[in-house]
């Protein structure tokens, strides 16, 4: 949420900013609301600060025995409240409109953010390693999970529909060897590993931004507030929501969580296996900072570090994009994806993003913090995720594969997959 004092004078901007990311939200319509709310809120006080005194004099009088004179005073004090009565209702609708204009403008994009449509707009910072070349066929990783019989999609869609899967034996392990590495190494740079609730309600994913647009991709619990997230970044922010908190040292949280996204309107979109699926794992990383551009842009490159080790450690082929303003969401400042190389798409897929927020979450979860000068601000927020799982497994089976179908082990999860350095398929082993 950005403050209204700075959209009344930088409407144009905002406009061109909404445009620009997709948003259908008009700035005019809501100063227009603002300002009748403002002219409606005045005449209220006026009016009630004239029925007050009026009310004040009424009873000097009657203390006095003034009745007579009192008479025409308690008739102006009812005409007072009736005129009440006709604008307060007008005032609540006023807020209601503007209260919803408001949950609709989007964040402001930094100056180096790519102006773009979607995400064949979005340019590529940097690149590390080098995609295999294979000398045979390759399989992609469905057929790599069957052949090992570690991934099971039939088994998924009989048991709970379309876009299901069972990970089992050496895909689970690996599964959750990912994350576990990742935990380890955020544990490593000072972070704070949260257990998080799944379900929340429909104010926390308000107040991370993920609502009003996203509610289409939130499972909700019947006839209940209760939604299942998809992310950990909402109850990680929610934590902090209506505190004044402390960051003089940045406030750095982890979670490993389950995830889950209805993916509407994704039909056609990715379904081939793992890619696209309903529920995951996700490592996350939140930060709270001071409200400090020299503080939070390089927290911003510090988590974005984070990610990229994580795929160095597991010797995948990747690239840095710089993300467009019209693949960006309502709610990001700027925001960079990393692409991993798939071998069965010939090409880079997304697998991680991380987003700056300035302070559009804290403004709406009310997360601020006392300044040097003792001023209350409200906080930076970041985000970024560390791995998700099972996507991460699509390269980590496929740029790791053998011509006779086993699968190397990187050293850095030989740890966590007791000491294996290669998986053979089942018939070999």
């Amino acid at each position: 949420m950005l403050d209204i004092h700075w959209i009344r004078q930088n409407h144009e901007r905002v406009q061109t900013v909404a445009d620009q990311k997709g948003i259908a939200v008009s700035v005019a319509e809501l100063l227009t609301w603002d300002e009748k709310k403002r002219n409606l809120l005045q005449e209220i006080e006026k009016l009630r600060h004239a029925r007050n005194k009026l009310s004040e004099e009424i009873g000097t009088l009657v203390r006095t025995g003034g009745h007579k004179e009192a008479e025409p005073l308690k008739r102006n004090v009812k005409e007072l409240g009736s005129r009440l009565a006709e604008t307060e209702p007008q005032l609540a609708e006023a807020q209601r409109q503007f209260d919803q204009l408001m949950l609709c403008i989007p964040n402001v994009v930094s100056p180096d953010t790519p102006v773009g449509r979607s995400d064949a707009d979005n340019i590529e910072i940097r690149r590390n390693g080098t995609p295999p070349a294979f000398a045979f066929e390759p399989k992609d990783h469905v057929a790599l999970g069957e052949l090992h019989r570690m991934i099971d999609i039939p088994r998924g869609v009989k048991t709970a529909g379309t876009r299901n899967y069972f990970l089992r034996g050496p895909g689970a392990l690996l599964h959750r060897a990912v994350q576990q590495l990742a935990v380890d190494m955020l544990l490593s740079r000072g972070f704070t590993l949260m257990e998080v609730p799944l379900l929340v309600r429909s104010d926390a994913l308000t107040h991370t931004g993920y609502f009003p647009f996203g509610q289409d991709q939130v499972f909700r619990i019947a006839d209940e507030d209760k939604w299942l997230v998809g992310t950990s970044e909402v109850p990680l922010v929610s934590y902090y929501s209506h505190e004044v908190v402390d960051v003089r040292e940045p406030l750095m949280l982890a979670a490993v969580s389950s995830c889950f996204r209805s993916e509407v309107g994704s039909a056609g979109k990715d379904v081939h296996g793992l890619y696209r699926v309903h529920q995951f794992s996700k490592v996350e990383q939140v930060i709270v900072c001071e409200a400090e551009l020299e503080r939070s842009e390089p927290l911003l490159d510090a988590i974005t570090s984070n990610a990229e080790e994580l795929l160095q450690l597991l010797e995948l082929p990747y690239r840095v994009m710089a993300v467009c303003t019209g693949d960006m969401s309502q709610k990001t400042y700027k925001q960079y994806d990393i692409e991993t190389w798939m071998p069965s798409r010939q090409t880079f897929g997304e697998t991680h993003s991380s987003s700056h927020l300035l302070d559009f979450q804290a403004r709406r979860s009310n997360i601020r913090y006392r300044d040097s000068g003792g001023k209350l601000r409200y906080c930076h927020t970041l985000n970024n995720t560390a791995v998700a799982s099972p996507r991460i497994l699509i390269p980590l089976l496929e740029n790791h594969q053998a011509e006779d179908g086993s699968i190397r082990i990187p050293a850095a999860l030989r740890p966590y997959m007791n000491g294996l350095e290669r998986l053979l398929p089942p018939s070999e082993e």
